[in-house]
């Protein structure tokens, strides 16, 4: 049972009644979770693979690109603390959407733009946000939104030494950037 390096909780602890997940993809998952994971109301992350086919895929047969499926975090959350909506500004705003299969100089649709909703919530949210961000990304000179919205699909854990690496390796290679242009939060974060 790996445990998580910020939380000290086991990975596959069962949320608490009434928290939420989400998960994202935004190209090398390491930067991702470290941001999440720094967010107040946030539980529990967890690096992985989703979007895919392939059953129980391996980190070296996601690399190859053979299984369909993105790297991604998973976020167990309190929405009493932070909101999905909050979740879906620092998605937007902390990589770029508009580069299809690759973030920067990691190329491959494991690297996609992605969103994985689990309700129908979510979804608007998801969807209302992608078409706000992507006028404001028009208005700033960059190219269509190609991040993938899908619905609930199994969510497979990345190895052990994946988890929280950049906190196991400060220096570790984090590509997360973002394209400069802020993304709105249409209802202020619960206090």
């Amino acid at each position: 049972m790996t445990t998580h390096a910020i939380f000290n909780r086991p990975l596959d602890a069962q949320a608490p009644q009434g928290f939420d997940q989400a998960i994202f993809g935004m190209g090398c998952y390491w930067g991702p979770e470290r941001l999440f994971w720094q967010q107040h109301g946030v539980w529990l992350t967890e690096v992985g693979f989703a979007g895919g086919t392939a059953r129980n895929p391996t980190y070296d047969q996601v690399c190859k690109g053979d299984t369909g499926h993105a790297e991604v975090v998973r976020i167990v959350y309190d929405s009493s603390q932070i909101s999905y909506e909050h979740l879906l500004k620092l998605f937007w705003e902390h990589h770029d959407p508009t580069q299809g299969d690759r973030q920067g100089n990691d190329v491959g649709s494991q690297y996609r733009s992605l969103i994985m909703v689990f309700n129908d919530s979510q979804r608007a949210a998801a969807e209302a946000s992608k078409v706000d961000y992507g006028n404001r990304l028009a208005l700033e000179g960059f190219g269509k939104i190609t991040t993938q919205i899908v619905d609930e699909g199994p969510f497979w854990p990345a190895p052990a030494e994946h988890q929280q690496y950049l906190e196991k390796n400060p220096g570790g290679y984090c590509a997360l950037e973002g394209t400069g242009v802020e993304a709105s939060l249409p209802n202020p974060d619960p206090i």
